[in-house]
């Protein structure tokens, strides 16, 4: 077989099968390779006549199909799958040539992998991609991290099949080894608490406000015209508008009340508490979903555990307008504490990472594209050390006007006993923040008391030590 691909995809399930078909219609002559070959010979029958590619049946013919210095993207399983693929790869390929994986690694992994791969005189771009079954094909956020010359080799395809928004294309290299996994992590994390919060919106207009579902759906189409703009805001209202065939009630009404999840969520908040990141929002977000899955539990204790009494539905435009105005202040503050989880990773790790730049390739093909990432990408050219967005004018005013509503409807759901972690989570930590002194001096003295941990005093140097079991006289700790 003559080497005539330019670019090679191996793993065909929906997302690498419509990566493959992105690189082929802008033209890229594209290879492609499946470890079962029963699915590579029907991605051919069903796509081959889109765009220049050639099929492979074994690793041998896939490598040979492509042009030196060979790059290839893993769309394959993250964790052990990963781990052999890249081996079997590695083993038919040359010095120089590029091993993409663009699936969600872990970025440990992709650190490990990075230098692994690297070690053999390879280049590996451990790459981060969202958009979904659709963004694959029309085109994604990508985020690849790795070296620089890998990213070199790559960069005219990947830009070529990014989203794109202005002329930008939604592609940037964001920094060395794990760099743009950990990114894609932490965009994921976002997701989960924009998520979470539509859905506690949700609730509130349903249960709070009383309005039907179909109400409901025209709420969120009419706030998809504001600041709220978003692709996760136009869903919901398609998601809503969805009439179920069998029934004839709301879809949304006949699927179980159980959110699954992959692991992104999770692993942003782990990280974040080694790194000492308040992301209460995002873990809010998480627990939700965990707490979603115990059904059995929930539908027990329904029964069993008291609540507030039922009371009547605040209806009326009011709640409506303060239950928006509340998701959007909701909302900055998980994007704030998310840049902030990037930042004090980007110190610990040494990547040097471009904030802004996150924020513009996240405005096209990705789950978490919307209008007000232009604000944030605006916020980190102007300031590219901003220590948290709500210090910024424009989110800081924005969340000034929106706090007497948030207010309003997280003591609204209280008070009908409607669950809201991330709504409640994250006007807690606005307030927390906006604290000049809060009460862990308590706490501090507390832990100085049962475990000699000492604390250090407001008006002046030192650490100190009160000897609580003795005289109760204060020392200067050594």
């Amino acid at each position: 077989m003559s080497a005539e691909s330019r670019f090679g995809v191996t793993g065909l399930a929906v997302m690498g099968a419509n990566i493959a078909r992105n690189v082929a219609h802008h033209g890229i002559p594209v290879a492609v390779h499946n470890r079962t070959t029963a699915t590579t010979e029907r991605f051919m029958e069903e796509h081959g006549s889109e765009g220049p590619f050639t099929g492979t049946h074994s690793v041998d013919e896939f490598v040979a199909a492509l042009e030196r210095p060979r790059t290839i993207l893993l769309m394959v399983k993250a964790g052990p799958p990963v781990d052999a693929v890249l081996d079997e790869l590695a083993g038919h390929l040359d010095e120089g040539d590029v091993l993409l994986d663009g699936g969600n690694s872990h970025f440990r992994d992709t650190q490990r992998r990075s230098e692994q791969i690297e070690s053999r005189g390879l280049r590996f771009v451990g790459t981060g991609i969202s958009g979904g079954e659709e963004g694959a094909l029309k085109g994604p956020s990508i985020m690849p991290g790795g070296g620089t010359e890998g990213y070199g080799a790559v960069e005219e395809v990947l830009t070529s099949i990014a989203a794109e928004v202005d002329g930008t294309p939604c592609c940037v290299h964001v920094g060395p080894d794990g760099a743009g996994h950990y990114v894609k992590m932490v965009h994921n994390g976002i997701e989960y608490a924009d998520i979470q919060l539509i859905a506690e919106a949700y609730d509130l207009l349903r249960v709070g406000a009383g309005l039907e579902v179909p109400e409901i759906a025209s709420v969120f189409e009419g706030w998809n015209g504001g600041d709220l703009e978003s692709f996760l805001i136009e869903i919901t209202a398609t998601v809503l508008a969805r009439t179920d065939e069998r029934t004839g009630g709301p879809l949304v009404d006949v699927i179980l009340d159980q959110a699954e999840q992959k692991g992104t969520g999770r692993w942003t908040a782990q990280d974040a508490l080694e790194l000492g990141v308040p992301l209460t929002a995002i873990t809010e977000a998480v627990f939700a979903r965990s707490l979603s899955a115990l059904r059995d539990e929930r539908v027990r204790a329904s029964s069993e555990l008291a609540g507030p009494r039922p009371g009547e539905a605040r209806v009326g435009r009011d709640l409506v307008d303060d239950i928006q105005r509340a998701l959007y202040a909701s909302k900055v503050v998980a994007y704030a504490q998310g840049f902030q989880q990037m930042a004090a990773a980007s110190e610990v790790e040494g990547w040097n990472l471009d904030l802004g730049a996150m924020a513009t390739i996240w405005r096209g093909g990705c789950i978490i594209r919307a209008r007000f990432l232009d604000r944030i990408r605006e916020a980190y050219d102007a300031d590219p050390h901003t220590p948290n967005l709500l210090l910024v004018d424009y989110f800081r005013d924005a969340v000034a006007d929106a706090q007497d509503s948030w207010r309003r409807v997280v003591a609204h759901a209280v008070e009908l006993g409607i669950a809201v972690p991330a709504f409640a989570s994250a006007l807690a930590y606005y307030d927390g923040y906006r604290r000049e002194r809060g009460p862990a001096s308590l706490i501090q003295a507390q832990r100085d008391l049962f475990g000699a941990h000492t604390y250090r005093r407001v008006d002046r140097e030192g650490v100190f030590h009160t000897l609580w079991g003795e005289d109760g006289a204060e020392v200067e700790a050594p």
